[in-house]
């Protein structure tokens, strides 16, 4: 870390985790990161703490969007925080939009498909801005060159958030442009938690590297995998439907749960949870930030002994009739019916 950034932070203000995990990876290893998902939250924290002194903010969030954030810092009586450097972390490039958040009063732009090295010169002028960068007395040794960003994650081998979304992206726009298919899948291990608690870290990280090898040997060629957080993979499946992935994960799921792993002779039980979403059954999506949010958002565990039997035949009873009646009313009476089992199986 840099000396004169130590003990500063810069805080992170997204409705999307997929965007704070990626800015997080970007901003580590010069800062301390902070993370919030609404305006709400972030003001709280950008009032009552003095160590943060850049705000990356996203403007459509809920509770408080990133025009009323922007409001209260440049309203704000404190010095301290009505001139804070605030960056407005954007995937709309309309010019009326960037008019109205400069308007505001923001201090710059940075697109969600930013690289590390724009982030960082962005943070240099902001600091510089308001004079927190402090000037050398002597004429500063020449920088080293960047270097190169990091797009493999260098315990699993698999892509970084960074170089999953990069990958995305170029998926997304291949099927947009020839009306295929896109699928993703997220697999969080659920027990990665307790047993960093109960073995350490290490033995926990050497648990993740052999579970990314299993998940790694039932992808096709042409799919990729990426680690997005420190318990959570991502799988892009271009051309594949939501039913592939979904045989893809109950697949994973049992090698995972018979796997014969242990720690100091006790035997572990992997838990994992799974979240699938497609670019043809999520109409309302518009972009690979979309689907992964929404295959974040519906990560589940396994169900329970209890739950009703045979709801994972109706679901796949009610992904065919997707594929052949489109969004007709057969789909609609399928989707209420799995709605009732769904209930039925909670009670």
């Amino acid at each position: 870390m840099h000396a004169e950034r130590a003990g500063r932070r810069v805080l992170v203000v997204d409705d999307s985790k997929f965007v704070r995990t990626t800015f997080r990876s970007i901003l580590s290893p010069s800062f301390m990161v902070l993370e919030e998902a609404d305006g709400e939250a972030a003001w709280s924290v950008v009032s009552s703490d003095p160590s943060v002194v850049i705000v990356f903010t996203d403007l459509d969030m809920p509770r408080l969007d990133g025009f009323g954030l922007l409001g209260r810092i440049r309203g704000s009586s404190d010095a301290r925080v009505r001139t804070m450097p605030v960056a407005i972390i954007t995937g709309d490039e309309q010019a009326a939009t960037k008019k109205r958040a400069r308007e505001a009063g923001a201090s710059s732009f940075i697109s969600k498909s930013a690289d590390a090295r724009e982030v960082m010169v962005r943070i240099d002028r902001l600091l510089k801005m308001v004079g927190a960068a402090s000037a050398p007395a002597a004429p500063p040794a020449p920088r080293p060159a960047p270097a190169a960003p990091v797009t493999r994650d260098a315990l699993t081998g698999v892509l970084t958030a960074r170089g999953l979304l990069s990958e995305g992206r170029r998926y997304y726009a291949v099927a947009r442009r020839h009306a295929t298919e896109l699928s993703v899948l997220a697999l969080r291990i659920d027990s990665h938690a307790g047993l960093a608690r109960s073995a350490g870290a290490e033995v926990a990280e050497q648990l993740l590297g052999q579970i990314a090898r299993v998940v790694l040997g039932a992808l096709r060629s042409g799919d990729s995998l990426g680690r997005t957080a420190p318990d959570t993979f991502v799988l892009l499946a271009p051309g594949a439907a939501a039913q592939h992935v979904s045989a893809v994960a109950r697949r994973v799921r049992e090698q995972l749960e018979n796997a014969q792993v242990g720690f100091r002779g006790t035997p572990i039980r992997i838990a994992c949870s799974f979240g699938i979403a497609s670019a043809a059954l999520d109409g309302g999506a518009t972009s690979i930030e979309d689907l992964l949010r929404l295959s974040l958002q519906r990560l589940a565990p396994a169900p329970r002994a209890s739950a009703s039997p045979g709801l994972g035949e109706e679901v796949e009873r009610a992904l065919r009739v997707l594929e052949k009646a489109g969004r007709s009313e057969a789909l609609l009476n399928r989707v209420i019916a799995i709605a009732k089992a769904l209930k039925a199986g909670q009670q």
